[in-house]
């Protein structure tokens, strides 16, 4: 499922770029444990397969919500575009699985850097070119002063989440990604893998024009490098997840002056890292309750 607030117009320089959809749930019937039959909904995961000027790049697996916006995230996570204008078009369809991605002048040196790639952890397993972990120490993100966020806006942010209409509830076995504006939610996306989920949302802050600075961004998933390095590639450099993290994502995190926050859930959460990013307003203990034996 995909949300998106009234959103910006597309910059002037954006790719042309098709609408495909298809299903996003499929029914299935199963029988449970009473030995009773019943229909439920299952995610509908399809694989789309990325080919750059007629050469086979990778094959994602995917619920397919937004596979333009995908696609287009994906080619700016991997850093293999590296300004909007240089894609000329994006066309998905379903029908063959595939997205033809045309750019204008060619991608310099694709063999060498696509030439090393890292499978990464988690549903569908993403993976990152090598080459992208190297370009970690030239991100710039804006100061803890600039960035930050309140206890209160992180709690009325959950609650939203809380509320949102979604597929996990209604089949599960997906992960939601959300970009936020304060506790004003501008895009939600969930799919099969987190890391599709957060490359969506970097296609459509790409295609739209928005800067990640003053931004804070959720997930269901947990905390790895990947994760961690995707967001800090968008410019964002506050991330809340429903889940844990990793000990190379805490690192990634640290070394980039990143706030991450994790369990988080209704009114509990950890901050794990960037505490200078983060204006705490404690909760009040509740007194410990003593059972008497009578």
């Amino acid at each position: 499922m995909a949300f998106a607030a009234s959103s910006p117009d597309p910059r002037h320089d954006a790719p042309r770029m098709t609408a495909a959809r298809d299903t996003l749930l499929r029914e299935i019937e199963v029988m449970d444990e009473y030995g009773e039959r019943r229909t439920i909904s299952i995610p509908a995961e399809r694989p789309l397969t990325i080919f750059v000027d007629k050469r086979e790049l990778v094959t994602l697996m995917t619920l397919g919500a937004s596979p333009e916006l995908l696609v287009l995230g994906w080619l700016r996570n991997q850093r293999l575009a590296q300004d909007l204008a240089d894609i000329e078009s994006i066309t998905v369809d379903w029908d063959v699985g595939a997205a033809a991605v045309r750019t204008r002048a060619g991608i310099p040196d694709l063999d060498t850097r696509t030439g090393r790639r890292v499978v990464t952890t988690g549903c569908g397993q993403g993976t990152v070119f090598g080459d992208v972990m190297d370009q970690v120490d030239a991100l710039q993100l804006p100061d803890s002063r600039a960035a930050r966020i309140r206890q209160g806006t992180l709690n009325g942010l959950l609650d939203v989440m809380r509320q949102q209409d979604s597929i996990h509830r209604k089949a599960g076995s997906v992960h939601g990604c959300a970009l936020f504006l304060g506790t004003q939610l501008l895009m939600f996306i969930e799919d099969v893998g987190r890391h599709n989920a957060i490359d969506t949302i970097a296609g459509w802050m790409w295609l739209h024009g928005v800067d990640g600075g003053d931004k804070t961004f959720y997930t269901t998933g947990r905390l790895t490098s990947e994760m961690v390095m995707k967001a800090a590639h968008m410019g964002v450099p506050i991330i809340v997840s429903r889940n844990g993290v990793t000990q190379m994502g805490h690192d990634l995190a640290t070394r980039l002056g990143m706030a991450l926050f994790g369990r988080a859930a209704n009114r509990h959460f950890l901050c794990y890292t960037g505490f200078d990013r983060f204006d705490s307003e404690p909760e009040v203990h509740r007194a410990a309750v003593r059972v008497v034996a009578g």
